[in-house]
């Protein structure tokens, strides 16, 4: 997947990279049960778009992405936004290693773990529990991977493989489903952090 996500901002084929932010994370920051803005976390934040969205609501924001085009891309745009986000090149598997910092009360992951190979799954969950403040809320996006595994895009998740992986130090609060995407189910999870 490495591979794929590098050509793909090279060649400008990103369907993921919608350019506004998701109405799940502006629910969250804007609506009727807004949090109060803190620490954020942006997981695979690919050109900053969510990155930015943040940092312009007043949240200290931090967003990492593998891709080192796509941190560029994020960086201009937070420069002509007049946004200040932290934006990292880094593995999101290793958070511990990249010194980003602890006390987040808010993880956003829009379609990073679902891609992420499952023998890097278990570091990249203690990485974001090790990171997440107690009483955080983790807005995650997921693909749900069919009975056949695409060889094509993300890998996806199992169907409860969400609820397994987080059991030790987070409750899923909710889960929306939504329309099928490029032939898998949808599903936005909404974890809090014990």
């Amino acid at each position: 997947m490495s591979m794929f996500f590098r050509a793909a901002y090279l060649f400008g084929f990103k369907p993921w990279d919608s350019g506004v932010p998701p109405p799940e994370l502006v629910s969250v920051v804007e609506g009727p049960e807004r949090l109060t803005p803190g620490h954020a976390l942006d997981l695979g934040c690919g050109t900053g778009t969510n990155s930015i969205y943040l940092a312009q609501h007043g949240w200290q924001t931090t967003g990492i992405d593998f891709v080192p085009r796509a941190i560029r891309v994020a960086r201009r745009k937070a420069e002509a936004a007049q946004a200040s986000p932290r934006l990292l090149v880094g593995d999101v598997t290793r958070l511990t290693e990249l010194a980003v910092g602890a006390d987040y009360s808010l993880v956003l992951d829009l379609g990073c773990f679902h891609s992420i190979p499952d023998a890097r799954r278990e570091a990249y969950v203690g990485g974001v529990t090790a990171v997440a403040r107690s009483g955080a809320t983790f807005l995650l996006f997921c693909f749900v991977r069919g009975p056949k595994a695409s060889r094509i895009g993300p890998r996806g998740v199992a169907p409860d493989e969400v609820t397994k992986r987080f059991a030790a130090g987070w409750t899923v609060g909710s889960e929306h489903h939504g329309r099928p995407m490029f032939g898998s189910e949808a599903i936005w999870y909404r974890l809090e952090r014990r």
